[in-house]
């Protein structure tokens, strides 16, 4: 599979790292691409391109405030969390994600 996703917390500051970095580690460890943008106290890292919104299976979205231009993802599957859920529960969206994606490749 082929993910994308911005994480973003109130403060921009731990939780949205820890939330970027757990999800890329649950999601490289089963072999799959992913790129999360972190929209922090340092600004936009790792931005999300055109490009790879278009290569994109899924989106995962933090919800604990509003995503910049979350208007791009239009049309996408996306799934919101938490950043805490994400931190604690990432290699549980991975399965998520993965039994998603059989349901849908055996329809």
């Amino acid at each position: 599979m082929n993910i994308v996703g911005v994480s973003a917390c109130p403060t921009g500051v731990a939780h949205t790292y820890l939330a970027a970095e757990a999800l890329t580690k649950a999601f490289k460890a089963k072999n799959h691409q992913v790129k999360i943008e972190t929209q922090g106290a340092s600004g936009i890292e790792n931005e999300i391109t055109p490009e790879d919104v278009q290569k994109a299976d899924y989106v995962i979205l933090t919800k604990d405030i509003a995503i910049k231009d979350e208007e791009r993802f239009a049309g996408k599957k996306v799934i919101k969390v938490m950043s805490g859920v994400a931190i604690q529960k990432a290699n549980a969206i991975v399965q998520k994600l993965e039994n998603l994606n059989a349901e849908n490749t055996n329809k």
